[in-house]
């Protein structure tokens, strides 16, 4: 056995004793490798003494072999919370909060400061308003497990603030199997209650329409002239017949119909083939969703009257959403003795169809009550396909991976229609004729990237090894973005019998004519920004690592990251004019460092600090002036291309004790310092309000955490229910604090002020909470496992605190408070059960969502509580049904 002298390391290896008492030190001959290591031989006579190895071999596999601060989420860990996605098993981990159900903040830091991989491969967006991929495209069934490092190593993108999120799929399993299930589901505020509907076509429960938004043959011919649809450039007749081109009565007319239950199904199989050339492996998954949501509610705009806020509008609205999503997952695996060759595809459809209803008093025009109807077709999906490959040579000391993937997404809104109503001394509806829109718009965003990693592992010891790791990645992202506005303009006022008539009647082909309603588009108008854009980001980026315990006991990991990018947004004029913005470019080179230190002082215990600088980009969407409505607020949002990168310095500290297996307690504390980062606030233009971005000069963030799990059996005490199973206490908190900071003569740059400096605190106030971050966020689980019986029950709570969704409006001395969510307490309950029936083996799950009515709560407070967007979100239950073969 190799020996070190009594100097440093000798001192932290007789610290680590007095602080670990009960590790065996034997003073016997070295342990073969197979056997336990941590033993110690006698001093010899020079003062020497024999080296001591703790391997931690209590500490889980995952957490061992990570050398960062991270949180991993088990196959196992996904079927027992029952969430049917990504997005909501993540809602369970430590620090973690998921917005609007599909994206993931972590350490109170907003989505755009962490990134999503799919098996280690970068993921494109179909969000509008978002370069991150939303995880409510990835149901739980495609998973493996997930990783959710906090804590930031150079082998992973430099865009990190919170954290990096690595989905790893399913694999092709050592047995054969097939297994299909069924569910069905309701909800309090929905099922089986009178909603808005609207017809749309005969197919849109599978997702896919029969082409009735299909663009009309008319219209796309005028589309394609590069100018404006309008009687300046169209003839009369021409135009008529493009108008009555439109599909009318199925994509405008509202009605109402009992909401059915929901309802879905999976199928996955795979099995493992022996060949001449190694292992062969098939794992294939597929599922179909369809699901309805309800929402009454109340949306409220304010202004300052005086000292406090007042509504300037206030509407109740009704919306109901169906949403249908279809997925599939395939993946084929060779395995030969030194590598590991895997063809993974993915694909996912998803379509929320909605009609909604908006009615309200505008107190700004005198109380008017106005009215405004939707009706929305939004199709989203996400093409991946990836090939990657492991090979082990040098008997193992040298490792190389590799990977290339090509991933597509596609966001498409057909026929957005929007119809405005007043009312008359009777308090009945009549068209307001110049509030009518019909949009259509697409997305369309890829990435093409290829990445290699080699490593050596140079043996420092009999149980000690230094691994140097190089590697490169490359990604191209791109993105174009178009939208056409049109509405129908009268010839003449309208008739009093056409102001009362239904909107089918109105919008008919009867009073589609030059001397009646006459389409005009309206593409790119005052107000609407940029018709259309197209956007880039292309990253090159090549790292050096070694991660190495060159002191027995200590383990330090520690790197550099060289990062070269590029990212563009580029506004085009459809109209073959001159581009409404000049072209945003932000082209930045980065060098990246990283050192983390484990200090494995026992072996079931161990300590790790950390600390690296990483980068945050601004998404497309935040830097394309462009105007888009969110359907989830009803808000308006448009871009600032004035926005530039945020710099980050990322502290981490955390204790980890795993006192048995799938128990432990871990305990930590981060801080981090951010230099200009992106903040959506609240813009006006005279009654209209606009939600756009800025940069902050500074921010810091800064928390601890704390997490434990641990099963408790009991004696049988005569009490069977209790001696029969294993139960779980799960618990986790996050505490956080944050502070924007703003000094005198610090600037900011705005769309309004055009690019100029302009001073900070007319927008931003000193000391304010960053935005997103909720000050505290914890979840309990409560549960039962009985193997006999093979069952499992649990009770899942999940709080958040209030967070910042958007700063208030207005400026130095006269700032609106900011807008504020308050997620607030939800509480789920999931049971499972296998059991045997006619031969087969069957699974049962009952699943129980918000169960104490939690609603969704945005607000404005000062004097009064503005409530700026409010609805019941009810308590739903759900029941499945699978079977194995």
């Amino acid at each position: 056995m190799k020996t070190v002298t009594l100097t440093l390391s000798g001192v932290l290896l007789a610290t680590s004793a007095l602080i670990a008492p009960g590790m065996a030190y034997a003073q016997t001959p070295p342990v073969a490798a197979t056997q336990d290591p941590s033993v110690q031989d006698e001093p010899d006579a020079a003062g020497e003494l024999d080296e001591i190895v703790v391997l931690g071999r209590f500490i889980p596999e995952p957490n061992r072999e990570s050398a960062e601060v991270a949180a991993f989420l088990t196959s196992e860990d996904l079927e027992r919370t029952g969430d049917s996605s990504a997005a909501g098993a993540l809602a369970r981990v430590t620090g973690l909060t998921v917005v609007e159900g599909r994206f993931v903040y972590v350490r109170g830091l907003g989505e755009r400061y962490s990134s999503a991989l799919l098996n280690g491969s970068p993921l494109p967006s179909p969000e509008p308003l978002q370069r991150v991929v939303p995880l409510d495209l990835f149901p739980s069934s495609i998973l493996e497990s997930v990783t959710v490092q906090k804590s930031y190593s150079v082998n992973f993108p430099g865009e990190f603030g919170g954290g990096v999120i690595d989905l790893r799929t399913v694999d092709a399993p050592n047995q054969p199997f097939f297994s299909m299930s069924t569910s069905i589901g309701g909800n309090t505020e929905t099922t089986n209650k009178d909603s808005l509907i609207y017809f749309g076509s005969r197919t849109d429960f599978t997702g896919f329409d029969d082409g009735t938004r299909d663009v009309p043959g008319p219209l796309a011919l005028a589309f394609g002239r590069g100018v404006p649809v309008n009687s300046a450039n169209v003839e009369a007749q021409e135009l008529q017949r493009i108008g009555q081109s439109l599909v009318n009565a199925p994509l405008r007319l509202l009605q109402r119909e009992t909401t059915p239950v929901n309802f879905g199904f999976d199928f996955a199989g795979g099995l493992k083939s022996d060949s001449s050339l190694g292992t062969f492996g098939l794992i294939a998954v597929a599922g179909y969703s369809n699901s309805w949501s309800t929402r009454n509610g109340v949306q409220e705009e304010a202004q300052f009257s005086g000292p406090v806020l007042v509504p300037v509008t206030s509407k109740a609205f009704e919306s109901n959403q169906n949403d249908i999503q279809l997925n599939f997952l395939g993946g084929l695996s060779l395995v030969t003795d030194n590598s590991d060759f895997r063809w993974t595809n993915f694909y996912v459809r998803n379509v929320t169809k909605e009609a909604r209803i908006s009615a309200g008093p505008d107190f700004d025009a005198g109380g008017e009550i106005q009215r405004t109807d939707y009706t929305e077709w939004y199709e989203r999906q996400l093409f991946s396909t990836q090939l990657s490959g492991e090979h082990e040579l040098m008997d193992g000391a040298l490792e190389i991976a590799w990977r290339g993937a090509y991933a597509l997404t596609e966001r498409n809104a057909p026929y957005e229609t929007r119809f405005e109503y007043g009312v008359d001394a009777n308090g009945d509806f009549l068209h307001e004729i110049g509030g009518n829109r019909i949009s259509f718009s697409e997305l369309d965003d890829d990435i093409v990237s290829g990445g290699a990693d080699i490593s050596y592992t140079l043996p420092l010891s009999d149980y000690r090894d230094a691994v140097f790791s190089a590697g490169f990645a490359w990604f191209d992202n791109n993105r174009d973005a178009e939208r056409r506005d049109l509405q129908f303009v009268p010839a003449s006022t309208l008739t009093e019998e056409q102001r009362r008539s239904r909107v089918d009647y109105l919008y008919s082909d009867y009073n589609i004519s030059p001397t009646g309603l006459i389409l005009s588009e309206v593409t790119g108008s005052a107000g609407s920004g940029a018709a259309a854009y197209s956007a880039q980001l292309e990253v090159a980026a090549a790292y050096v690592q070694v991660d190495a315990e060159f002191i027995p006991l200590l383990r330090t990991t520690f790197g550099v990251r060289y990062e070269d990018g590029r990212q563009s947004v580029t506004t085009r004029d459809l109209f073959g004019g001159a581009a409404p913005f000049a072209p945003t470019e932000i082209e930045e080179q980065y060098f990246l460092p990283s050192f983390t230190a484990t200090w494995n002082f026992a072996e079931d215990q161990q300590f790790r600090v950390g600390a690296s600088q990483t980068i945050g980009r601004p998404q497309f969407r935040e830097l394309a002036p462009q105007s888009y409505t969110d359907p989830e607020t009803d808000r308006e949002f448009t871009g600032n291309p004035f926005l530039v990168d945020t710099e980050i310095l990322n502290l981490d500290a955390r204790y980890e004790w795993f006192f048995a297996r799938q128990q432990y307690l871990t305990a930590g504390v981060f801080f981090k310092d951010l230099d200009k980062p992106v903040e959506a606030t609240i813009v006006t233009s005279g009654n209209a309000r606009q939600q756009s971005y800025l940069n902050s000069p500074q921010a810091v963030i800064y928390g601890a955490e704390i997490e434990a799990k641990k099963y408790f059996e009991f004696p049988d005490n005569g009490l069977s229910f209790i001696a029969d199973k294993r139960w779980l206490v799960q618990a986790n908190y996050t505490w956080s604090d944050s502070e924007v900071q703003v000094d005198a003569g610090d600037v900011v740059r705005t769309p309004g002020g055009g690019g100029a400096d302009e001073d900070a605190t007319f927008f931003i106030e000193d000391g304010s909470r960053l935005q997103g971050q909720s000050e505290h966020v914890a979840n309990l689980q409560l549960g039962w496992e009985d193997d006999t019986a093979r069952s499992q029950a649990t009770i899942i709570v999940n709080y958040v605190s209030e967070r910042i969704s958007a700063r208030g409006a207005g400026g130095a001395g006269n700032r609106e408070p900011d807008y504020v969510q308050d997620p607030g307490v939800i509480v789920d309950f999931v049971y499972r059960k296998d059991f045997e029936y006619g031969g087969r083996d069957l699974g049962f799950a009952l699943e129980l969502r918000n169960l104490l009515n939690t609603d969704f709560d945005e607000h404005q407070t000062l004097g009064n509580t503005i409530r700026i967007n409010n609805y019941e979100l009810g308590s739903s239950a759900s029941v499945s049904l699978t079977a194995r073969f």
